[in-house]
């Protein structure tokens, strides 16, 4: 057992411009990332499992009403919040929600359909109810929304368009991966979706291989464009890229993102940790809230390139 253990996460790629960026909104997204770090670290520093340190990170961001998952989550075409999540782990199990309208975490409804060991994708009223089945914390539609994602969908509707949560705003899709002590890889991923997306309209979170991947070679959780994601399958990319052109993680993460997904029509950025340990955080937006922390180094974070 190697004692060499990863974790890294995002908050969404594309920031607030840098120049716009007051130094208490900076402040508290650091605190914010530094806090889901700090969540995910305890669990891989404590020799637990990289399921429960990606999920333990993604919660507090889920919890957090600065990014676009649970609480603060974008707002439909309808007014309404449908959330998306997905955990997959590097044996292949993996359990994913979409449209969930009513359950606090919609990454702990992925990691119950995970357990549950049947479907892998649950959706809508059959996604909630299956959570409140299981046991799972429910909240009101007003727990979820925000001042700022209201204005935000009028003025998606002002517009006449479906907003990506990155344009011009502060918040975004969140996402964790991680290596444990064991050499076990995980990935999770949550997401509000577009402000003013049309009822029912599913991103590339909640889909394995497309905003969510782990197997033996690599976990990946993206962040952007996802009907760009979901043509080139960019989290399965990234390992396809490793395993059958031998590219190093960071080379293989890079194309999918500058490369791969621009061509497609999107934009966006993923974070990935490799079965050595290895991180990459690559992003073709204006920045991306990230961060990581590993065993025997102090844990770091950034927003901006």
């Amino acid at each position: 057992m190697s004692p060499a253990w990863t974790l890294a996460l995002h908050g969404g790629a594309g920031t607030i411009p840098r120049e716009a960026m007051t130094d208490s909104a900076r402040a508290a997204h650091l605190e914010a990332l530094h806090a889901a770090l700090e969540a995910g670290a305890a669990v891989l520093r404590g020799g637990g499992a990289a399921e429960e340190a990606v999920v333990a990170a993604v919660l507090v961001l889920e919890d957090c009403p600065l990014f676009n998952a649970g609480h603060g989550s974008t707002l439909t075409a309808a007014g309404t919040v449908e959330m998306d999540a997905a955990l997959m782990l590097s044996d292949g199990r993996a359990g994913a929600v979409t449209g969930v309208r009513r359950l606090r975490n919609p990454i702990l409804a992925a990691r119950a359909v995970l357990r549950a060991g049947g479907p892998v994708l649950l959706a809508g009223e059959g996604a909630d109810s299956f959570g409140e089945a299981e046991g799972l914390a429910t909240a009101p539609p007003g727990y979820f929304e925000t001042p700022h994602r209201r204005a935000q969908l009028l003025a998606a509707r002002r517009a006449g368009a479906m907003a990506l949560d990155h344009d011009g705003a502060r918040m975004g899709t969140v996402g964790a991966v991680a290596r444990d002590r064991a050499g076990r890889l995980a990935a999770a991923t949550s997401t509000g979706g577009m402000t003013n997306k049309p009822p029912g309209r599913v991103g590339d979170s909640p889909i394995l291989g497309a905003g969510t991947w782990a197997d033996s070679t690599v976990a990946v959780s993206c962040t952007g464009t996802g009907e760009a994601f979901l043509r080139v399958a960019a989290a399965h990319e990234v390992s396809a890229r490793m395993r059958h052109a031998g590219q190093p993680l960071d080379v293989a993460a890079g194309q999918v993102i500058r490369r791969e997904v621009p061509a497609a029509g999107g934009r966006g950025g993923l974070i990935a940790v490799d079965a050595r340990g290895n991180a990459a955080l690559p992003f073709g937006t204006e920045g991306m809230y990230r961060g990581v922390a590993r065993a025997g180094a102090a844990p770091w974070a950034a927003i901006h390139a």
